[in-house]
C-alpha cells in the first residue's frame, strides 16, 4: 500500500513561517517513528517536507518538498492525496487544523487512516466535551467558556482559584496557563485567545494529581488500551509537555483505562491511534481531553511493547482490534524522541 504520512509542523504545513523549534522537533520525531514502523511492514511511504527543514527520514521514502505559496502548497497536497492509497495525518487540533486536513482527504476520496472530519470536530471541541463526558458518567473538571469580550473574572471566581486557562481547540499545551491569583488572569486569557482563533477560551478547574494519558486503538465503535502513560508537564505558569514514562504503575491505573474507554464510547467514530489525557487524583480518574490522532506517547509505547504499533493501528482502522498488548519494558521518552529504557519485564516463558 502506498501511504502518505503528512505531519503538519515539520512537513511543510507552516512553510514560509517561523516554526517553534520544539514543535518542529516533536513533529519530526513522530513522523520518523511512524514512517519507520510503516516501512517495516513493507508499505511504500510518501511524506512531505518544508524547505530547509531537517529531514530525519529513512532511506527509500519519497520526500516531496511543498511550495511556499499557500495556493500552490494546497494544490500540491491535493495531488499527493489523490495519488496514494491512504493518508495518515499528524496535525494539531488548533484552529481546526486537523479537522480541515481530514476533510481535505475525504474530498479527494482517499482512505483516511484515522477518524473522519466530523469525529475530529466533536472530539476536539473542548467546550462541548464536558457535556458528552457527563452523559457517559466520566469525571471532568468544572469548565466555563468565555464570550469574546469576557474577562473571565466571574467564571474564575465561580470555579475557584487556581484555574487553567486554555484555548477551546488546541494541542501540545499551546496557550495553556495555570492562574493562581486574579492578577494573572487577564494575561492568561489574552495568550489563550491568541492561540484559540475562532474557538472560545475556556476556564477550567485545576485538578491536582498525577498527569497521565491512556493510549488506545479504536475501530469506530470499540477501543482497546495500549498503555497508561505518565506525563511530564511544566506549569510555571505556561504549561509545556516534556515527554513521559510508560507504562505507568499507579493504584488507579485500571480506573484510568475504564475512564478512557468510556470516553471513546462517548465519541463514536474514533479510529486508529487515540490518546485520552487524564489526572489521577487520590480517589479517581478525571478526564481532561481527547486527542483524536497520533500523540507523542506513540514514541514511548512503540518502545515499550514488541509489536508494531502502526500495524495494530492499521488493523484497528479496518475493524480488527487486537487484544491489549503486554509491555515488555518500561521506558522514559522525551517530546523530541529520545528513549531511555528503565526496566525490562520477563516474558511468560522466562518466568516459567
Amino acid at each position: 500500500m502506498r501511504i502518505l504520512v503528512y505531519e503538519f509542523a515539520s512537513g511543510g504545513g507552516l512553510a514560509g513561517r517561523d516554526v517553534p523549534a520544539s514543535l518542529s522537533r516533536e513533529g519530526a520525531a513522530m513522523r520518523a517513528a511512524l514512517i519507520a514502523d510503516l516501512a517495516a511492514m513493507g508499505h511504500q511511504i510518501v511524506t512531505t517536507a518544508d524547505i530547509g527543514a531537517a529531514r530525519t527520514i529513512p532511506r527509500g521514502v519519497d520526500v516531496v518538498t511543498l511550495p511556499l505559496a499557500l495556493r500552490a502548497r494546497e494544490a500540491a497536497l491535493d495531488r499527493l492525496m489523490r495519488c496514494v492509497d491512504a493518508v495518515w495525518l499528524v496535525a494539531p487540533e488548533t484552529d481546526r487544523c486537523l479537522e480541515r486536513l481530514a476533510a481535505r482527504v475525504e474530498r479527494q476520496g482517499t482512505r483516511l487512516l484515522g477518524p473522519g472530519a466530523d469525529t475530529i470536530r466533536c472530539a476536539s471541541n473542548k467546550a462541548r466535551l464536558p457535556r458528552r463526558l457527563a452523559r457517559a458518567g466520566v469525571s471532568h473538571p468544572k469548565t466555563r467558556a468565555l464570550g469574546r469580550d469576557a474577562s473571565g473574572a466571574r467564571a474564575a471566581e465561580a470555579i475557584g482559584y487556581p484555574v487553567v486557562v486554555k484555548p477551546g481547540r488546541g494541542a501540545g499545551s499551546d496557550g495553556v496557563c495555570l492562574v493562581r491569583h486574579a492578577r494573572g488572569l487577564r494575561r492568561a486569557v489574552t495568550i489563550a485567545r491568541r492561540v484559540a482563533g475562532s474557538a472560545p477560551v475556556l476556564l477550567q478547574e485545576y485538578v491536582a494529581g498525577t498527569a497521565a494519558s491512556v493510549s488506545l486503538l479504536a475501530d469506530g465503535r470499540r477501543a482497546v488500551p495500549l498503555a497508561v502513560n505518565a506525563q511530564l508537564l511544566d506549569s510555571s505558569p505556561m504549561f509545556s509537555y516534556r515527554g513521559g514514562q510508560t507504562p505507568l504503575e499507579h493504584p488507579l491505573g485500571s480506573q484510568a483505562i475504564e475512564a478512557a474507554l468510556a470516553t471513546c464510547r462517548a465519541l463514536p467514530g474514533l479510529r486508529g491511534f487515540v490518546g485520552v489525557d487524564l489526572v489521577l487524583t487520590e480517589t479517581g480518574a478525571v478526564v481532561i481531553e481527547v486527542n483524536p490522532r497520533l500523540t507523542t506517547a506513540y514514541l514511548g509505547v512503540r518502545s515499550a511493547i514488541d509489536e508494531n504499533v502502526a500495524a495494530l493501528a492499521l488493523g484497528a482502522c479496518a475493524g480488527d482490534l487486537p487484544a491489549p498488548p503486554l509491555a515488555r519494558r518500561r521506558v522514559r521518552f522525551t517530546a523530541t524522541g529520545r528513549i531511555v529504557s528503565i526496566a525490562r519485564f520477563p516474558s511468560a516463558a522466562e518466568v516459567a
